[in-house]
């Protein structure tokens, strides 16, 4: 396992070298190297230190430029030229590119260094509700939540799942109690022969006529009332009621996540319930060391810059002044529990952005009670809406919102009838079409989520989704398939770089892109934005498809070198494609 430098990382060292000897004053400076559309790197961090220096800075650039060895066969750098007021434009030669990239396609992990920072991450996300029905409002935090798991492990990070499903509050009394009084309505077989709708079906029934009977019977209500007291104080029989609803809750979650191909497992589940011990003494705690104060009652904390609409500040309640405990008190339980049990460096909250200022106060509440501090941080990694085609937020005809199941088949359905046209053509069986159907139809879900950045809405339009042409997962699992049967057809002629050939613009365009797999997985995992790697996915796809148009790979059958060069590239592309796409969580089928 070896990691590979970029090409842009070893041109950077050559020049802060050069610029070290050059300007010893400057040593350890950053050139500021990117991308060029004039050459295939520009440095532009000469003008900013001979302004520091008080140099002339084409001159100082020139310096530079006469300690970087260049226009040698076997050299990094092929040409470089002092441009403008002092900027370096760099070309590297063909031979730095294909070696670079025989390096990385000898490594499993494509030349990826493992991060050296790495620490331990608890990801809360695909939070949904006991007894209550996933709807599209859940699909963004298990979708992205997912992405990062896997993003974050890539780099090293050790990352500790967590689903802090809403399994407790009021709500529970009602149905505990309606229980009781129909003791059957939760019967069924064995657990294994449940499907998730019809544990769904079962607590839809169940909620719907307790709301009823709670919303009519004011004795009813007294006894709900009597029920959730009864829960709170932990008494047996109740306890065991209201875990039957969050069995058969779990029936139902984990149908749903298996629809989206998620892995989830119990011991990750560990719901607002999980923190009740500790309720009580996050309290005392926040209210022994001043950073709550008592306020008609209840136990609040105050913001200098938080204020309602009255202009008086805006407290987060810890505990009600009837002596209930709101979610607050709950998060902050979760907090003292994920830094000092579980050991996190880092806390990701994956969760709406209409949820931003209650997580504000609770990191600055933590903040202060000490619990996180240079050593641990909390971040939100809020997310936007789901819109409709016509830019409101997503609901069914009747105004209902929509059932993420019902989504899902739709997405499944709608992605199969695609597979099915061009099935024949490629000979593929009933069981690779139904199965190819619900890759692409999931792929084209999370992808159309994962594409746009987290903050902002996207409009759900699965027509767009489905598509072959565009931004979307189906073009990237085509560009795949296409590639794997590229190799297929190749018959006895084997992938092999060849640095010694010249190199076509188009072949120099893909290298370039597949050199930097590793800084953009580097840059996703710390920026916490998976969006980023769809983009480059996107792009590799691209300029697969422009290096495939103008460099023929099997027709006409290029010599022998030149074909098993492009072959290599065709294959390390493939790799990385297929790489990319299983850290979005979205599978790349072999045949399309």
């Amino acid at each position: 396992m070896a990691s590979v430098p970029s090409l842009a990382s070893s041109v950077n060292q050559r020049v802060a070298d050069a610029l070290a000897s050059a300007l010893p004053e400057a040593g350890g400076a950053d050139p500021l190297l990117r991308r060029s559309d004039r050459a295939d790197f520009q440095a532009n961090g000469i003008l900013a230190l001979a302004k520091k220096a008080k140099a002339n800075p084409r001159e100082l650039a020139t310096t530079v430029v006469g300690g970087i060895p260049a226009g040698g066969d076997g050299d990094l750098i092929k040409e470089i030229e002092v441009s403008g007021p002092g900027f370096l434009n760099i070309t590297v030669t063909d031979r730095a590119i294909i070696e670079t990239l025989a390096a990385r396609a000898a490594d499993a992990r494509l030349g990826v260094p493992v991060s050296q920072t790495a620490g331990t991450t608890v990801i809360d996300y695909a939070q949904p509700n006991v007894a209550k029905e996933m709807h599209v409002g859940h699909l963004r935090s298990a979708v992205i939540g997912a992405a990062m798991v896997e993003i974050l492990e890539f780099t090293g990070e050790t990352v500790i799942r967590r689903h802090h499903i809403g399994d407790w509050g009021t709500q529970f009394g009602m149905l505990i109690q309606y229980l009781i009084e129909h003791p059957h309505e939760l019967d069924h077989g064995p657990r294994e022969e449940v499907s998730g709708e019809e544990a769904m079906s079962n607590l839809n029934r169940l909620y719907k006529a307790s709301r009823v009977l709670f919303d009519s019977d004011e004795e009813f209500k007294t006894r709900a009332r009597a029920r959730v007291v009864n829960l709170q104080a932990g008494e047996p029989e109740t306890l065991a009621l209201w875990q039957r609803f969050v069995d058969e809750s779990k029936i139902y979650f984990y149908s749903v996540f298996n629809k989206l191909d998620m892995d989830i497992q119990d011991p990750d589940v560990v719901g607002e319930s999980g923190y009740n011990d500790m309720l009580v003494e996050t309290c005392r705690l926040l209210e022994e060391s001043g950073v709550a104060v008592r306020s008609n009652g209840a136990l609040c904390v105050f913001f200098e810059d938080v204020k309602g609409p009255d202009g008086n500040p805006t407290p987060l309640i810890v505990q009600k002044s009837d002596g209930g405990f709101g979610y607050a008190a709950t998060d902050l339980s979760a907090i003292r529990d994920r830094v000092g049990n579980l050991k996190a460096s880092t806390l990701l909250y994956v969760v709406d952005a209409r949820q931003s200022l209650h997580f504000k106060m609770v990191f600055e509440t933590a903040r202060r009670a000490g619990w996180l501090n240079e050593d641990t941080k909390a971040v939100q990694l809020a997310f936007g809406t789901v819109l409709g085609k016509d830019g409101k937020p997503f609901k069914t005809r009747e105004g209902e919102t929509v059932r993420l199941v019902d989504l899902l088949d739709e997405a499944v359905d709608r992605a199969t009838a695609v597979v099915r046209e061009k099935a024949e053509k490629i000979g593929l069986s009933e069981a690779e079409i139904v199965e190819n159907g619900r890759y692409v139809g999931i792929g084209a879900v999370k992808y159309a989520d994962l594409s746009t950045s987290a903050a902002r809405d996207y409009k759900f339009d699965l027509d767009q989704m489905v598509s072959l042409n565009g931004d979307t997962s189906v073009y990237l699992q085509y560009a795949y398939a296409r590639i794997r049967s590229i190799l297929r057809k190749a018959g006895d002629r084997s992938p092999l770089a060849h640095p010694e050939l010249e190199l076509a613009p188009a072949e120099r365009a893909l290298g370039l892109h597949l050199d930097t797999f590793g800084e953009l997985i580097e840059e996703a995992a710390s920026d916490y934005a998976p969006h980023k790697l769809a983009a480059y996915l996107y792009q590799l796809s691209s300029l697969f498809t422009t290096f495939y148009d103008q460099c023929p790979v099997i027709k006409p059958e290029p010599e022998l070198a030149v074909g098993e060069n492009r072959l290599f590239l065709a294959d390390l592309t493939a790799r990385t494609l297929t790489k990319g796409m299983s850290l979005l969580g979205i599978r790349t089928p072999e045949r399309l």
